[in-house]
């Protein structure tokens, strides 16, 4: 369930308001474009700006769409540990397939802390639990022995999203924790880097526009194919950097609105992107031949 190319889901808003069409497209979009998995409510999903309501709503109506056709891992962490249980047993309840908990953010806890906290959660519900690590996000690291501690008393913790960017850490999770315990990428960049120390596959963001191809380099990577899985590596390699010219989710939103995939829509404080960052995004679309081929399909 949890290895491949798994795609970290965009929220699309309509005049402010969640697009429940245009979610249920992107569901379809990814069921027939080799996506391993979906992530709704994540980093890349705008959670911090979603009311709990429709938090709620996104996880059900991805599940639902879904139908089981491909696993659905709901992100329903929270700095606030009752709040996490309450979605994440809300999203088990909607028939989601597991859970993305992030590290708690603002309140930096210690790692005891961090460690009752995922424990608690963990002991309220029966569904696998994913720990998501982005101390550039949440102030504060997961350290590889707590993430290990957790991986051997709570059994339904059963992977970790690494985000820290230390290639380091993430080869110290693989030696702590036991050995069915998943790794998976949440860098774009270091998925290639990542799969070679023993991880499962990438929660992505530039999966939202080339899923076939994110997961064509994971499955060449898997076949034993180095070679063309380091011919995927660089060939995306200049369009994940251009979806990181700005906070995420901006440029990759942006990406979508330019091909046509939702309408325009971040909510504040995210803003409009930079004009020359505009321009780079533009022309990192244009070098990867996407732009070329929606103005094909537009004359068309």
């Amino acid at each position: 369930m949890f290895k491949g190319s798994m795609v970290a889901l965009i929220t699309p808003f309509k005049n402010g308001r969640l697009d429940e069409i245009a979610l249920k497209k992107l569901v379809e979009f990814h069921v027939k474009n080799k996506t391993s998995g979906l992530v709704p409510c994540g980093t890349t999903g705008e959670s911090a700006t979603l009311s709990l309501a429709e938090h709620e709503r996104v996880i059900e109506l991805v599940v639902e769409t879904a139908a089981k056709r491909i696993p659905v891992i709901a992100g329903t962490g929270s700095n606030n540990t009752q709040e996490a249980i309450h979605l994440t047993r809300r999203a088990q309840a909607s028939g989601a397939d597991a859970a993305l908990l992030i590290a708690p953010y603002y309140n930096r806890p210690m790692q005891k802390g961090l460690y009752l906290h995922f424990r608690e959660i963990a002991q309220s519900v029966d569904l696998p639990l994913i720990l998501y690590n982005i101390a550039s996000r949440t102030a504060v690291n997961i350290e590889p022995e707590t993430i290990a501690q957790l991986a051997y008393e709570c059994k339904n913790i059963v992977g970790v999203k690494e985000a820290s960017g230390n290639l380091d850490q993430m080869s110290r999770v693989r030696l702590l924790a036991p050995k069915n315990f998943v790794l998976i990428s949440g860098d774009d960049s270091l998925t290639l880097p990542v799969l070679s120390i023993g991880g499962t596959g990438v929660i992505s963001v530039v999966a939202n526009i080339v899923p076939q191809d994110v997961a064509k380099m994971v499955e060449e990577f898997e076949k034993g194919n180095l070679d063309k899985a380091q011919q995927w590596h660089y060939r995306l390699l200049p369009l994940v950097k251009a979806m990181f010219l700005e906070t995420n989710p901006i440029c990759v939103k942006t990406a979508m609105e330019l091909l046509g995939m939702c309408a325009p829509g971040l909510r504040l404080p995210l803003s409009p992107m930079d004009e020359k960052n505009l321009k780079k995004l533009r022309k990192a679309l244009s070098g990867y031949g996407l732009l070329r081929n929606q103005r094909k399909k537009k004359k068309r």
